[in-house]
């Protein structure tokens, strides 16, 4: 059972996903090999100095367009996505990331194929769900969990060559048996390395090894205010009859209850918020709720030597 929380998630990852296999079949975003530039929303986007090769521009002029077109569009996006991240966190990672939601449904596959979401796991999860259902691993479901790995990993290596090289000769080459020689290695490579990371990595990728989620989480640990996992401390008790259900649902095997510095590399998804509401009952008792704000701050362990509700934390 999922929470409306996690319906609305699904929906977003699901469009965004769409997106990522559809945008370079529509140029809306992608780079052209072939070409030797970028296309955007269906019209090629270049940097304009072609016409300072051939002399029809100056010095002046070059410097203007590289401005406008390349630093500024490039500065405008990422300000927008630092700013998003400092604000709210790994909003990226958790609701839109393609590669995150093959992280989550091959987690899935693998609790119901051996009762952990990992094969570095040390222990089973326990069988009872969150919402009251009992869940028991079958060998059987170790093949579809290899199917998705080994699908999801080719399927990831034809949609970034498409975004290289023109997707209409791509799956025209692949639909007829006809790859030239390097999409072939590409693809193969690229398969066999996805293969081995969506097995063995997944969630340890995400948050050791992703770039953009790095630098998601250093603007959000610089903001002491930013909307963060919070724990209700005063209704503890009622944790007493649950099984760690949000450290369990939690799919970067994070641990929700904790202090932000220990939850560097969340990703907002919300399942451990989910998990809570469901063993209460009640979406509206989770005892781990969203905050930010002032309400944030106790989730932020001050510099050391600057006290709670000091100038500087104002």
């Amino acid at each position: 059972m999922k929470t409306r929380l996690q319906h609305r998630r699904r929906i977003t990852q699901t469009a965004f996903f769409l997106l990522f296999l559809l945008a370079p079949v529509f140029d809306l975003f992608r780079y052209d090999l072939v070409a030797g530039h970028f296309w955007l929303f269906g019209q090629p986007w270049t940097l304009g100095l072609d016409a300072f090769q051939r002399g029809e521009i100056g010095g002046g002029e070059a410097a203007l367009r590289l401005l406008l077109r390349g630093f500024l569009p490039l500065a405008l996006i990422a300000g927008a996505f630092i700013y998003t991240a400092w604000r709210w966190g790994r909003l990226y990672c958790g609701w839109l990331c393609p590669h995150y939601s093959v992280l989550e449904t091959i987690n899935r596959l693998m609790l119901r194929a051996s009762g952990k979401p990992s094969i570095w796991e040390r222990r089973k999860l326990p069988a009872r769900q969150p919402d009251g259902r009992s869940l028991r691993p079958r060998a059987g479901y170790w093949i579809p969990t290899a199917l998705a790995i080994i699908g999801f990993s080719f399927v990831w290596a034809v949609v970034l060559l498409t975004y290289l090289l023109p997707p209409a000769e791509v799956y025209d080459n692949l639909i007829h048996g006809e790859l030239t020689r390097n999409q072939f290695v590409f693809i193969t490579a690229a398969t066999l390395a996805f293969s081995i990371e969506f097995t063995l990595a997944r969630h340890f990728f995400c948050r050791y090894g992703c770039a953009v989620g790095f630098f998601q989480s250093l603007a959000w640990m610089a903001n002491r205010k930013a909307m963060v996992v919070a724990f209700d401390r005063d209704r503890a008790s009622l944790c007493k009859s649950c099984n760690n259900a949000c450290d369990n649902a939690c799919p970067m095997r994070l641990k929700p209850r904790d202090k932000k510095r220990r939850m560097f590399a969340c990703t907002q998804c919300g399942e451990c918020i989910s998990a809570c509401s469901l063993q209460q009952g009640d979406e509206r008792q989770s005892l781990i709720v969203w905050v930010q704000g002032v309400d944030a701050l106790k989730q932020s362990e001050p510099p050391v030597g600057i006290p709670l509700g000091s100038k500087l934390e104002r």
